[in-house]
């Protein structure tokens, strides 16, 4: 079983993610906290990453090798922005979540504890790099979401609708049971 949540910053990918990993009993894999940790190893911040790996597809390239293998292993719940489109034709099932602009910055703002200014262009920064490395190194077009079995607009719905979507979706089409 693998299970992938993509979506850009702020949509709940990680909430939902560790969520679903807790009830279906598979393991949580986050490839933000990889690249986190990367930037760490670095000496950098997330920004900085991000524009260095626009100059060196080396960065990226160790991040997916990391994702990609800990798919193999599988019984597995793949949180990445980009999981989605390198688990293409391996994932189990793969879902994106969203929500709008003013809403992520909104969730950022509180939960980093920055002005919503300072969120919001760390949004902007950060998904224009992505958007850039994704079509540079994959031609990988990120505003295609056809690849995925279920799209949320997370905007307006607590965690838990989130997390009651998709395991109805999860329960009615693959039959996974919930860890007792």
């Amino acid at each position: 079983m693998i299970l992938v949540v993509s979506g850009p910053s702020g949509s709940g990918k990680t909430t939902v993610a560790k969520s679903l990993s807790v009830k279906y009993g598979l393991r949580f894999v986050s490839g933000g906290q990889i690249f986190r940790e990367k930037a760490s190893s670095m000496g950098m911040d997330l920004l900085s990453l991000n524009k260095e790996a626009e100059k060196d597809f080396d960065i990226d390239k160790v991040i997916d090798k990391e994702i990609l293998n800990q798919a193999k292993m599988s019984n597995v719940v793949i949180e990445s922005h980009i999981a989605g489109w390198i688990l293409a034709g391996e994932s189990t099932v793969s879902i994106y979540l969203w929500a709008p602009l003013d809403e992520r910055a909104r969730r950022i703002s509180k939960r980093d504890g920055i002005s919503y200014e300072n969120a919001l262009l760390s949004i902007l920064e950060r998904e224009q790099s992505h958007y850039y490395r994704f079509w540079k190194y994959y031609g990988i077009d990120i505003q295609d979401l056809s690849l995925y079995d279920l799209v949320i607009n997370t905007s307006k719905l607590s965690p838990e609708k989130v997390l009651g979507l998709i395991e109805y979706f999860l329960d009615s089409y693959i039959q996974l049971s919930p860890r007792k």
